[in-house]
């Protein structure tokens, strides 16, 4: 079976559709792509105990954790709300993603 074209990657803009995190807007710091999740920046906070070791001084940090890429949609351009992600061929034979509410290409 073929896996579904990745419509998000690293740096776009995305609004969380769903959860603790609803509504917040962030830029997506990484694409885990074998487990269909992105690391959003500012969402799904989580808090973390460490020993202090010779490196860091320990402590509690605060970190982003993964959510599933179902629960995220891109941000439109234009309007700033969540859109869905086409594809379209450009005349010079360039592939481009475009957001489905403004038909605006997302880069």
């Amino acid at each position: 079976m073929t896996r579904p074209a990745r419509k998000i990657k690293k740096g776009d803009k995305v609004v969380i559709l769903t959860g603790k995190d609803r509504g917040v807007k962030g830029e997506v710091l990484k694409v885990l792509t074998d487990e269909d999740r992105v690391i959003v920046q500012g969402a799904n906070m989580v808090t973390r105990h460490r020993k202090p070791s010779q490196l860091s001084g320990g402590g509690i940090e605060k970190k982003e954790t993964s959510i599933h890429v179902s629960n995220v949609a891109l941000v439109d351009p234009k309007s700033g709300e969540a859109t869905r992600v086409s594809y379209k061929v450009l005349k010079d034979g360039k592939k481009v993603r475009v957001a489905k509410k403004s038909g605006e290409t997302v880069e």
